[in-house]
């Protein structure tokens, strides 16, 4: 190792809650960003992990040791509105980011991160890290990044210690829509990009607590008109479209606070007869409305590698999973029943009504990035759909 190389100074530091310094180079945005540090397992995907609005107040610790080969290009983007930026606030990988080699790349890693506004740092020991965070669960961090390398680290270990982290605050506000819209993108084709979605055959309302763009695209490619309305919307302002199918979606933060004003309208509309598919942070939400309870996990889950059973069918599927709270399974009534289950450490991955057509998972079957063993998932809700339509005009 050369002399310039061991004086070289951390151009950024992670400072952890509990006075722990990681050094490190700095990429991205240059400045600070509090958040709780969590790992995420996938190989690919990471542009899409980035953007994925469920990942608000979060820094991301990358477990695949070369990230940003592929470079960054305007189509792997999940938030649904790209100019609020809203996702991971950092990120943190083991090897340095290289200069891009892939024909849908658009530019670097390092320029896409910055005009995101995400601070990040390279040649990290993302295997201690992730170790650490395994055992002592998701710390609450500051990821700073100035390039002259100089740092007030007291004052950044007093920040991160002050912050109160994810429990009881409520994000989807941030994350969500701010009014209502129309989605009509489809699916991605290989060389042709995102078509456009099929004739419109239903109409869904996706109530928007941040929602990844690849599950409305499923929905649309399903023939689906998708309205999208805030997450503060009233059941009232979902029923006044006369909707086929009601969608709970993904998003940030403590699905408590978030409930107190999301349960009750989902209550209501649990009530209305009409299909109701959730995935993540709807099927939290989901299950605080029909009496169930939701608890901070340990260490989380975030990855593209996650084994869940589904019950329904008694097969095993591979799935993409980010969620740092759990539905507590023990807690949800006899009218009822869990339908999945992750086989990590056997928390709840999904549940419906046993007397509506009400469902929903932890997982996230759009995928994106990842396996796509769970689309199934947006066919049963299409079939409810139909059956419901079949009784109704009967």
């Amino acid at each position: 190792m050369s002399d310039a190389w061991t004086q070289r100074k951390p151009t950024a530091l992670l400072v952890l809650a509990d006075g722990t310094v990681v050094e490190g180079d700095g990429i991205g945005a240059v400045g600070e960003a509090l958040g709780e540090v969590c790992f995420n397992t996938s190989l690919t995907g990471y542009q899409e992990i980035l953007t994925d609005p469920s990942y608000a107040k979060q820094i991301v610790t990358f477990t695949f040791p070369h990230i940003g080969n592929v470079g960054a290009n305007d189509e792997d983007i999940e938030d649904l509105v790209p100019d609020n930026t809203v996702g991971a606030v950092g990120a943190i990988f083991r090897a340095e980011v290289s200069a891009p080699s892939n024909y849908r790349s658009a530019g670097g890693l390092d320029a896409w991160l910055k005009k995101r506004g995400v601070v990040a740092l390279s040649g990290v020991d993302t295997r201690a890290l992730t170790a650490l965070i395994r055992d002592k669960g998701m710390p609450n961090a500051v990821i700073a990044h100035n390039p002259d390398g100089v740092f007030d680290i007291e004052a950044l270990r007093a920040k991160a210690a002050a912050w109160s982290g994810l429990v009881g605050l409520d994000l989807a506000q941030d994350a969500g829509s701010k009014q209502e819209d129309a989605w009509v993108e489809g699916p991605w084709s290989w060389n042709r990009g995102y078509d456009a979605g099929r004739e419109p055959a239903y109409t869904i309302v996706a109530i928007d607590y941040g929602a990844k763009r690849n599950i409305l695209r499923l929905m649309s490619g399903h023939g689906a008109r998708v309205v999208i309305v805030p997450p503060t919307a009233s059941a009232a302002d979902v029923l006044k479209h006369e909707p086929d199918g009601i969608f709970l979606s993904n998003g940030p933060g403590d699905p408590a606070a978030t409930g107190e004003y999301a349960v009750p309208v989902i209550r209501e509309l649990a009530k209305s007869g009409i299909p109701m598919f959730g995935i993540c942070l709807g099927h939290q939400l989901l299950a605080l409305a029909l009496g169930g309870r939701t608890e901070k996990m340990h260490q989380g889950h975030h990855g593209a590698n996650h084994p869940v059973k589904d019950f329904t069918t008694g097969k095993v599927e591979i799935v993409s999973m980010n969620h740092g709270f759990a539905v507590a399974a023990d807690t949800l009534p006899d009218s009822v029943e869990e339908t999945h289950v992750s086989l990590f450490d056997g928390t709840n991955c999904g549940l419906r009504m046993k007397d509506a057509p009400v469902f929903s998972v932890q997982h996230h079957p759009e995928a994106s990035p990842g396996p796509q063993d769970s689309h199934y998932l947006f066919a049963r809700f299409f079939e409810m759909i139909d059956g419901h339509r079949t009784k109704t005009a009967a």
